[in-house]
């Protein structure tokens, strides 16, 4: 029998990874849908829904590329009920196309993310495909990675990592910033250099790509 729904507002997020007006709304829903809602992938997948619906409104399906069957399925598995909470209208989605000006770069991430999750050459688990469509998308967004996923800290991202794509978090082993470190390998594997020295040691920016990930503040954007 699946765990019941929470029935008391869930902790917030801290500082940085707070969010606000619509998306908090949304999220606090989510949320308060989440029988393991202390799970890094539940409170990341929370964060990345409650920032497109907020965005884009309940019309369009909430995340580039996974349809209706699979979006259906990920919010039984770990927001079981909050479709009629929210009042989704399924069959009006199944037709419903949103446009993403940067479809590309989400396709890129998801083919690295998917590829590298679980053992070589095995199929990609659902759970698994559906955040790293999610990954993908936060990884558009404007702060640390882990903020874009309104997770309390850059820890619970790297839980995240180790445990659904562990293939992939082992080539991060110098704790590169996430966000620097999946455009990385999409780099390394066009054989693209962006890198203004030879080699990170005696690059100028390693603070930017190495360090601690501390709430941005809105006077200081990320490079």
């Amino acid at each position: 029998m699946a765990a019941e729904a929470r029935t008391t507002r869930p902790s917030l997020p801290p500082h940085g990874a707070l969010p606000t007006g619509e998306r908090l709304r949304l999220w606090t829903t989510l949320m308060c849908h989440a029988p393991e809602g202390e799970a890094p992938e539940v409170q990341a997948m929370a964060g990345v829904l409650a920032t497109a619906w907020s965005r884009h409104g309940l019309a369009w399906l909430p995340l580039t590329d996974l349809g209706v069957a699979d979006t259906r399925q990920l919010l039984a598995r770990w927001f079981p009920g909050v479709d009629r909470a929210l009042a989704l209208d399924w069959p009006a989605l199944a037709s419903a196309a949103r446009p993403e000006p940067r479809q590309d770069e989400i396709e890129d991430l998801v083919r690295l993310l998917t590829t590298c999750a679980g053992e070589a050459g095995a199929q990609c688990p659902a759970e698994d495909r559906w955040l790293a469509h999610a990954l993908a998308q936060a990884t558009l967004g404007q702060d640390h990675l882990w903020q874009d996923l309104h997770l309390p800290s850059r820890r619970e991202l790297s839980a995240l990592m180790q445990a659904r794509f562990p293939r992939l978090a082992a080539r991060n082993d110098r704790d590169m910033k996430w966000k620097k470190f999946l455009y990385k390998q999409l780099c390394d594997q066009a054989e693209i250099s962006l890198c203004r020295a030879p080699s990170c040691g005696v690059c100028t920016d390693q603070a930017f790509c190495f360090g601690p990930e501390e709430a941005a503040s809105p006077a200081q954007p990320l490079r």
